[in-house]
């Protein structure tokens, strides 16, 4: 009782401008803590967040096509750093209008920040991937049976710039047990393979 008694007066202390910012500073930190374990556990929270900028306007923040200033990470860095910013200013004695413009200035910093660091880490990923057109006409091999006549998918191995890749796969005729060799002969949506059954020569 006698914490939440002095915690109590001590908010009755603060001025108007003071409640706001530390309400800003608590409440997007524990939303920064929570986007940060969220990532932890490896889901992405920005897939499909970000922004949409329009590049051709005079508001355009982009230093690329592929860049976005804004997404629910940066954002929330944004109001973090603004918050405690100006808690620290304000408690400093200053005054809310320099507050203000100092914590905006400290937020946009941080968004841009957050923002181009998720921009490198995606352009790392991507680059780490294969390039998919590249398993057409190459042969492999399916792990999991695939349906006949394009009704179902199944699954094969494939080796793709030198390593062996998993690729979802169709086929347009009968359906192919796994161990069946097959060759890619074209490229359908969502990177699935669309393969037919390596006819194998028999020597005379």
């Amino acid at each position: 009782m006698f914490l939440l008694f002095t915690l109590d007066e001590w908010w009755q202390l603060l001025s108007p401008a003071q409640h706001v910012f530390w309400i800003i500073a608590l409440l997007f930190s524990v939303l920064f803590i929570i986007m940060f374990g969220l990532s932890l556990l490896g889901l992405n929270t920005d897939s499909d967040a970000d922004v949409e900028v329009d590049h051709g306007s005079a508001h355009d923040f982009s230093v690329d096509k592929d860049f976005s200033a804004f997404s629910i990470r940066s954002i929330i860095a944004f109001f973090t750093f603004f918050g405690w910013t100006g808690v620290y200013l304000l408690s400093q004695g200053r005054g809310l209008v320099f507050a203000t413009a100092i914590s905006a200035l400290a937020g946009s910093t941080a968004m841009f920040v957050v923002a181009y660091m998720i921009y490198k880490f995606a352009q790392m990923e991507k680059s780490g991937t294969v390039d998919v057109l590249n398993a057409l006409e190459q042969t492999g091999e399916v792990y999991l049976s695939i349906p006949q006549n394009l009704e179902g998918k199944g699954k094969i191995h494939i080796v793709v710039d030198g390593s062996l890749h998993e690729f979802d796969a169709e086929t347009k005729g009968q359906s192919l047990m796994t161990g069946s060799q097959v060759r890619v002969v074209e490229i359908l949506e969502n990177e699935v393979l669309l393969v037919e059954p390596v006819i194998l020569e028999i020597e005379q």
